[in-house]
C-alpha cells in the first residue's frame, strides 16, 4: 500500500538551515543498503568489494531514526548487530532515544522476499526461521509505516503482508534515483546540463566519447542510471585515444542506456575553479523542504568521502546559494511528482571559467534516500542548530575495540557529549572480521567550520597510529 497522494499544490520551503517538521508517525525501517541498485547483483558485489565492511553501515541509522520518525516504538531492521558500547554512548552520554533493533542479514532478507513471492497466503511469521526475533517485532509494530534506504521489490511484499503502507513506491524510489530520467527532465525545463551523449550498449561508448572529444572535452564520465558511492560511474581519462578507452562493464546497462558526459574540471574549456555543494531535502506529502547545504568532500576519483556544513565559501558567494535554491525548487518539484517521499539530496557541480565571471550551476544528480549527509545534518542540527559540522570517513591505521576508541576521545575531553557545543561525535563503526573497529564515520561539531576542522586534527592525534580518509 502507498500513502495517498495529496492533490494540493506542492510548495518548496527553504528552511535556512533549520530542521523542518519530520515524519509524525512510527516506522519499521529496513536498512536494505545492499538493495541500492534494485536487483543489479553485479553492481552490488562491486559496491561490497570497493567499500568494505558494508554490513555495519546500516547502523548509522540508529541515532537518527527517532529524530526522523516521531514514533512511538520505531523498529530498525539492520544487517549486523550494533556495537553495544556505541549504543550506550548515544543513549547515556548523548541522551538520544534509540529505536528497537532487530538483525536480518541481507541473505535472510533476500530469502524472505522469495518466500513472500512463492507463498502468497502465508504470514510473515510462518516464512521466517523458527524463533526469529523479526516475527515478534514486526507484529508489535504492525500499525507503522514501512520504509528503507530504497523501496525495492521486497518491501512492498512485506508491507502488504503486514497491512502497512510504504512511504514511497518501488517505481518512485527507482525514478528518484535515476540519472537518465533526471537529465531528461532538466532538458524539458531548459536548466543547464553538461554535454551529454547516450550510450545504449557498451559498444556505443567509444562513439559517444569521440563526439565529446570533438566538442573540446579531454575526458568524460560514464554514468549508469542508478549508482552510489562511485559505483556505476567510470571516468574515461583520455579521449584522444578512443580505441584504448577503459571497457565499460555490462552491469552499467542493467537499467538501460547510460549517460556519457563531458568532464568539467580546471583547465577544461576555460574552467578555473570547481565546487561540489549538496542540498539536503525532506519531502512530505505536500511540501519539499531544503534544510541544509553542504560542501561535498571528494577523492581524486570524485568518490564521496565526507561533507561539511555550511560550505566555507557560501558567505562570500551568496549568488551560488541563490541559484541552487532556484533550481532546487524546480528539481525538488519533479522529485515530488515521482511520488518519492523522505530525505534526499541534490548534488551540484558549480564551475567558474575565469576569476571575474559568474559561477555556473549544474544539477549533478539526485540521491533519493537517506544519504551520507543526512545523518550528520540531523544530529548536528539537533544538538547545535546554529553551529557547523564536518563528517569524515576515517580508516584507522591500528584497529581497536569500540570501547577503547570512545575512551581515547573521552580521556582528551574531545568526545562530544550532551550539553557540550563542540567535539567529535562518533556516528558509526565499521568492523573487520577480527571484531575490531577498522573504519568509522565521525562528526565534528562546532560553532563554525574552523572549530570543526580543529577537532578533526585533534582526532588524528588521538587515534592510535593515526588515520587516513576513506570513501563513504
Amino acid at each position: 500500500m502507498i500513502l495517498a497522494e495529496s492533490r494540493e499544490r506542492r510548495r518548496f520551503i527553504d528552511t535556512q538551515g533549520r530542521l523542518p517538521p519530520l515524519w509524525p508517525r512510527g516506522t519499521i525501517f529496513f536498512a536494505n543498503l545492499l538493495s541500492l541498485f534494485f536487483g543489479n547483483s553485479d553492481q552490488t558485489r562491486v559496491l561490497g568489494e570497493e567499500v568494505g565492511e558494508l554490513d555495519s553501515y546500516s547502523n548509522r541509522l540508529i541515532p537518527i531514526l527517532n529524530l526522523l520518525f516521531a514514533g512511538p516504538d520505531n523498529l530498525l531492521v539492520v544487517e549486523r548487530a550494533p556495537d553495544p558500547e556505541l549504543c550506550r554512548y548515544m543513549r547515556d552520554e548523548l541522551g538520544l532515544s534509540l529505536p528497537e533493533i532487530c538483525v536480518l542479514t541481507h541473505e535472510e532478507y533476500l530469502d524472505l522476499g522469495r518466500q513472500l513471492e512463492t507463498h502468497p497466503d502465508s504470514s510473515l511469521s510462518e516464512l521466517l526461521p523458527a524463533g526469529h526475533p523479526l516475527a515478534r517485532a514486526v507484529n508489535a509494530h504492525s500499525n507503522h509505516w514501512i520504509d528503507g534506504y530504497v523501496i525495492d521489490d521486497i518491501l512492498p511484499r512485506i508491507a502488504d503482508r503486514l497491512g502497512c503502507p510504504t512511504i514511497s513506491s518501488t517505481q518512485a524510489s527507482q525514478a528518484g534515483n535515476n540519472k537518465l530520467l533526471l537529465h531528461q527532465f532538466l532538458l524539458t525545463q531548459d536548466l543547464p546540463t553538461v554535454a551529454t551523449e547516450i550510450a545504449n550498449q557498451p559498444g556505443d561508448v567509444v562513439d559517444c566519447a569521440v563526439r565529446l572529444r570533438d566538442q573540446g572535452y579531454s575526458a568524460a564520465v560514464v554514468r549508469a542510471q542508478v549508482g552510489a558511492s562511485g559505483v556505476g560511474m567510470l571516468k574515461l581519462h583520455d579521449l584522444s585515444q578512443p580505441d584504448v578507452l577503459t571497457q565499460v562493464p555490462e552491469y552499467f546497462f542493467h537499467e538501460g542506456p547510460c549517460l556519457v558526459q563531458g568532464w568539467l574540471g580546471p583547465g577544461v574549456q576555460g574552467v578555473t575553479a570547481v565546487l561540489s555543494p549538496s542540498t539536503q531535502l525532506f519531502l512530505d506529502e505536500t511540501q519539499v523542504h531544503a534544510f541544509d547545504m553542504t560542501e561535498q568532500i571528494l577523492s581524486d576519483h570524485s568518490v564521496h568521502e565526507g561533507n561539511e556544513s555550511p560550505p566555507p565559501y557560501l558567505k562570500k558567494r551568496p549568488e551560488i546559494r541563490a541559484e541552487t535554491m532556484r533550481q532546487a525548487e524546480i528539481v525538488g518539484g519533479w522529485l515530488h511528482e515521482t511520488g518519492y517521499r523522505g530525505t534526499a539530496s541534490i548534488d551540484w557541480l558549480v564551475i567558474q571559467r575565469a576569476a571575474d565571471t559568474d559561477w555556473e550551476v549544474y544539477v549533478c544528480e539526485i540521491n533519493a534516500r537517506v544519504t551520507g549527509a543526512t545523518y550528520p545534518s540531523l544530529l548536528a542540527k539537533h544538538f547545535h542548530p546554529e553551529g557547523a559540522w564536518l563528517l569524515r570517513n576515517l580508516r584507522l591505521s591500528q584497529p581497536v575495540t569500540a570501547a577503547a576508541l570512545l575512551d581515547v576521545f573521552a580521556a582528551k575531553d574531545h568526545l562530544f557529549q550532551l550539553g557540550k557545543r563542540a567535539g567529535v561525535l562518533p556516528l558509526n563503526f565499521n568492523f573487520g572480521k577480527d571484531g575490531l573497529v577498522h573504519k568509522g564515520q565521525f562528526i565534528c561539531v562546532g560553532k563554525d567550520t574552523q572549530e570543526c576542522h580543529r577537532f578533526l586534527a585533534l582526532a588524528e592525534q588521538d587515534l592510535p597510529g593515526g588515520w587516513k580518509a576513506d570513501r563513504d
